[in-house]
């Protein structure tokens, strides 16, 4: 089981919840749990993967604090007890 942390943005796609606790196997790849988060929260899949289930360019995505696209992006294997952080990049001027 990961634990997956949700900005405010992010909430009306869980119901309000800050969190989601989701059920995998150890070191399964992002993209299952990706997976696993779209059957829980089908609307917020869309926020986080564009139409061909890559991650979406102003979207981040941290496994114990570290960035995924530096590590195998989709591909990056998620022990059992992970957290997960999901943030959508924030630009203005």
């Amino acid at each position: 089981m990961s634990h997956v942390e949700l900005p405010g943005a992010l909430r009306q796609f869980t119901a309000g919840q800050h969190s989601v606790e989701l059920t995998h196997a150890d070191q399964a790849p992002l993209a299952e749990v990706l997976d696993a988060l779209a059957g829980q929260c089908p609307s917020l899949d869309f926020r986080i993967r564009d139409e061909q289930g890559q991650l979406r360019r102003f979207v981040n995505v941290y496994l114990d604090g570290e960035d995924v696209r530096h590590l195998a992006a989709l591909e990056t294997p998620v022990p059992a007890g992970a957290e997960i952080r999901i943030l959508p990049s924030v630009a203005g001027g």
